[in-house]
């Protein structure tokens, strides 16, 4: 079978999407796969959710934050934004969903959106609401440990120990 003269073949964007949710959750690739096959179906309906074609070509997820490369038909990168929009939780974990950029080549999404720029986490202790408590550090915001949950905190909100 002869392969579609250059002209023929389908064009690609690539969305680079960055992850965020609490620390100590994990989240696959097979499951934001799902999740955003869902949001596109229930946004765009059977057959915009075709047309756009969501897939995840590329994700890495450890400590809280992840990036995901998700490649879409040139076109429906709005669409396809508005899927991704919809995306507030991943297997029961709440999680936020942002587009970093858009481009022609996956290398070109990595190099341009995704890795440079990421965020140092450490575990450290602060001072919370007058305790002691271990929190997940990111640049100036934390996920301070209550009892068996996490609380979203500024650099405002404790103190390091």
């Amino acid at each position: 079978m002869k392969h579609l003269p250059k002209h023929l073949r389908p064009r690609w964007r690539y969305l680079a999407v960055e992850l965020e949710t609490w620390p100590d959750e994990r989240i696959g690739r097979r499951s934001f796969q799902r999740e955003l096959w869902y949001a596109g179906q229930n946004v765009l309906g059977d057959p915009g959710s075709a047309d756009a074609d969501l897939t995840v070509v590329r994700f890495e997820f450890a400590d809280g934050t992840g990036e995901a490369v998700v490649k879409v038909r040139r076109g429906e990168t709005e669409p396809a934004r508005a899927a991704l929009a919809c995306i507030d939780g991943i297997d029961g974990a709440p999680v936020g969903v942002r587009v970093r950029g858009i481009s022609g080549t996956i290398r070109a999404a990595e190099e341009n959106y995704l890795g440079r720029d990421r965020q140092d986490s450490g575990e450290r202790n602060v001072v919370f609401g007058n305790e002691e408590r271990a929190a997940v550090l990111r640049d100036d915001v934390g996920d301070v440990r209550l009892d068996e949950a996490f609380v979203g905190a500024t650099d405002l909100d404790y103190h390091l120990v």
